[in-house]
């Protein structure tokens, strides 16, 4: 058996974050190709001819060129053993973006060098803040015109309180762009926009006083720029500091071109050196060790039908900590139960492979039965722990939904039941009314199109949605409260979840004071920790 020490250090477990368009799935196969885990890079630009994303394995997601599922990818490089966590750019799918971020030791941050930092690239940024888990920013598209340097890192400095160290420097952009200088081993990396990662780009190892050398490679004018900006960073901007990298608090800045597969590899090289192995963890008051002898884990996400040959439903679970062997009896806290997980995966996309073992810091994805929820906690026996749920968030967006082919309830039921477990949606009933209409709510709208799509093309079943007049949605903390007797406007509904939980449907932020004040003994939560 794997030395489970040596294992686990040289694990590295991280998500790839960014707004849609910046090149985030592009950065992504490139350091699958350099893993060896792919042998061409895709394309997720959507003609019917293109190859496409191999992180994008659903029919809709390649339809649109954009993640809507978080993907998970191994692969080894120089004797690291890297887990990607490719996540959905798009804000109505930033729901699961959070929950894979829970599963990374550290982050990604892809930022278009001609836009900036957009939205989504803030929420998810505040997101990896919260829990303090290192960032490194790679500033794409330099070979198209793209905003000055300093700007772009002024920007992440006042936008997210850190500092900043770009490990390299960009020599021109757009038509004018003409490589990288490396500052840590002071070499020019010389971009050729045909070169496509074909073969490892030699850089050239050049000193900033050799102004012959240098004009002869980048031009006088350029070379004059270069100087004066890395004597001004060496001067004036922050010191490199790897324990403040390693809590957040300093961002390394590479730039380049993930489409030019320029600037990918030393990123991935510098990168591995500096992020962490598994981190410990918080289960109640108890830090668990990631190289404790004992397993545990806990689900982050669970997908259906990912193998449409086999109509399955697959649990990924982050391992916290020891081993994981396969066929071994675990004890799976929520459901009270021992369990044995025969068929283990590990996933590159959409392909797998059963695995024997696993070490903390892997992801690993294992057959549900329909046992499973999100935050769920699977451990020894000998040592039970709970890990922390994965907090549900409020929906923002609500509708009826109905199937039109009254024959098909059982596959209707079946297929909305599924969806809202995976997390993607969540859904809710007006408890003793009878109504067969099923209230979908969900954090962006693109979420009902997906909804639409999944359940005609996996389950076989049409659905008519009607949307709802409702803003906000709170649930009810008080359980021993009589929600029958509660004093609430007209416009206010009460519905149930498919775990049995109380909540109010609001139509504005004024009906929810109104039921406050109406109601003292009523208590109200914005999320749900279930």
């Amino acid at each position: 058996m794997a030395d489970l020490k040596k294992e686990i250090e040289r694990r590295r477990t991280f998500a790839i974050i960014s707004h849609p368009d910046a090149g985030k799935t592009t950065l992504t196969e490139k350091l699958l190709l350099y893993g060896g885990a792919i042998q061409q890079a895709g394309s997720v630009k959507g003609k019917a001819t293109a190859r496409h994303a191999v992180s994008d394995w659903m029919e809709l997601e390649k339809q649109r060129g954009i993640s809507i599922t978080s993907s998970v990818m191994l692969f080894e490089y120089e004797g690291f053993c890297v887990n990607i966590l490719d996540t959905p750019g798009h804000q109505d799918f930033s729901e699961d973006t959070y929950r894979t971020l829970m599963a990374a030791d550290s982050a990604v941050m892809v930022i278009d060098a001609a836009k900036g930092i957009e939205p989504q690239t803030r929420k998810l940024f505040k997101i990896c803040a919260m829990r303090n888990i290192p960032i490194f920013t790679f500033i794409n598209k330099l070979d198209r015109d793209a905003r000055s340097p300093y700007d772009l890192m002024e920007e992440l400095e006042n936008e997210f309180g850190i500092g900043t160290y770009p490990m390299n420097w960009p020599i021109g952009s757009g038509i004018d762009f003409k490589g990288v200088y490396d500052r840590e081993n002071k070499q020019i990396l010389a971009f050729n926009e045909f070169h496509r990662g074909q073969s490892k780009i030699r850089a050239i190892e050049c000193s900033l006083d050799d102004t012959d050398m240098l004009n002869e490679l980048i031009g006088d004018k350029l070379r004059s720029t270069l100087c004066d900006d890395v004597e001004l960073l060496d001067g004036a901007g922050y010191e490199f500091d790897l324990d403040k990298v390693r809590c957040g608090k300093l961002s390394p800045v590479f730039f380049g071109s993930a489409l030019n597969n320029f600037g990918i590899e030393p990123f991935l090289e510098s990168f591995l050196k500096m992020t962490m192995p598994p981190l410990p963890r918080l289960a109640g008051d108890e830090v668990v060790d990631p190289f404790d002898d004992s397993f545990s884990a806990f689900v982050f996400k669970i997908q259906a039908n990912m193998n449409k040959a086999h109509r399955d439903r697959i649990a990924f679970m982050r391992i916290c900590s020891g081993r994981f062997e396969r066929d071994k009896e675990y004890f799976h806290m929520q459901g009270g139960k021992p369990l044995r997980l025969a068929q283990p995966q590990q996933l590159m996309a959409s392909d797998r492979a059963v695995i024997d073992e696993a070490f903390a810091g892997d992801i690993i994805g294992v057959f549900d039965p329909g046992i499973f929820s999100i935050g769920d906690t699977i451990c020894e026996k000998s040592k039970k722990l709970t890990f922390e749920g994965i907090p549900t968030f409020a929906p923002e967006h609500f509708a009826a939904v109905e199937r039109t082919d009254t024959m098909k309830r059982k596959q209707f039921e079946k297929g909305i039941q599924q969806i809202a477990q995976e997390g993607a949606i969540q859904i809710f009933h007006e408890p003793f009314t009878g109504v067969e209409e099923v209230i979908v709510g969900v954090v962006g709208v693109l979420q009902f199109e997906v909804l639409e799509y999944r359940l005609k093309s996996e389950y076989g079943v049409d659905v008519r949605r009607r949307s709802l007049p409702y803003e906000t949605i709170r649930w009810i903390d008080n359980e021993e409260i009589d929600v029958s007797s509660l004093n609430l406007t007209s416009d206010t509904k009460w519905v149930q979840d498919f775990k049995g939980n109380n909540l109010l449907l609001f139509s504005s932020g004024w009906t929810v004071n109104w039921a406050l004040n109406k109601n003292p003994d009523l208590r109200l939560s914005e999320f749900n920790r279930e």
